[in-house]
C-alpha cells in the first residue's frame, strides 16, 4: 500500500529544527504545495529538504475554500481532499479543519511515531526526537502532548512484541 503526505510548512520547519527531514521518507509520495514551497523559500529553505523526494503541486484558488486558514495550509488542505492523502501539519486550526473534512492528519509528533511504527526508528530514537521537536524547535508542544506520543510508542513496541 503506498503512503502519501501533503505538508504544510510546519512540519517541514520542524523537523528540519531537529535535523530529521529525512523522517518524510516514510512516505512514499510527499506533496508540497507551490504556497508552501514559497512560504519556506521566504525564510530560507531549510537544509535537508533536498534530501527528500517530494513533488511540487499546484492548487487552484478556487479549490482553497474560505477557512480563515494562511495560503499554505488551506493549499494543503484542498490537495489532501483532491487526493484523499494524509495531511501533514502543526496547526490545531488546519488540524481541525481537515478532520471536520474527513482528511487524516499528523502532526511532527505523529510522523515521528508514523516512522517507529513502520520500522524506520526505534522507541528510543523516536522518544528522542519527540522531546527534541518540544526542546529545540520553534513548534510548542505540551508535555502532555509528548507523554502521548511517547505512550503511543510504548504501545507499538507491545503489540510487536506480542
Amino acid at each position: 500500500m503506498t503512503l502519501a503526505a501533503v505538508s504544510d510548512a510546519g512540519p517541514l520547519i520542524h523537523l528540519a529544527e531537529i535535523d530529521s527531514l529525512e523522517r518524510l521518507s516514510l512516505f512514499d509520495v510527499l506533496l508540497i504545495p507551490q504556497t508552501v514551497y514559497a512560504e519556506i523559500e521566504a525564510g530560507d529553505v531549510p537544509s535537508g529538504l533536498d534530501n527528500v523526494s517530494y513533488e511540487l503541486v499546484d492548487v487552484d484558488d478556487e479549490q482553497k475554500g474560505t477557512v480563515d486558514l494562511d495560503a499554505g495550509e488551506s493549499a494543503a488542505i484542498a490537495v489532501a481532499k483532491e487526493r484523499d492523502v494524509v495531511l501533514l501539519t502543526d496547526d490545531l486550526a488546519a488540524r481541525e479543519s481537515a478532520s471536520n473534512d474527513g482528511v487524516d492528519v499528523h502532526g511532527s509528533i505523529g510522523i515521528i511515531a508514523l516512522a517507529h511504527a513502520r520500522g524506520f526508528l526505534d522507541a528510543d530514537e523516536a522518544a528522542t526526537l519527540m522531546r527534541s521537536l518540544q526542546r529545540e524547535t520553534s513548534l510548542f508542544v505540551t508535555d502532555a502532548v509528548i507523554e502521548r506520543g511517547i505512550e503511543l510508542l510504548d504501545n507499538t513496541q507491545r503489540e510487536r512484541s506480542e
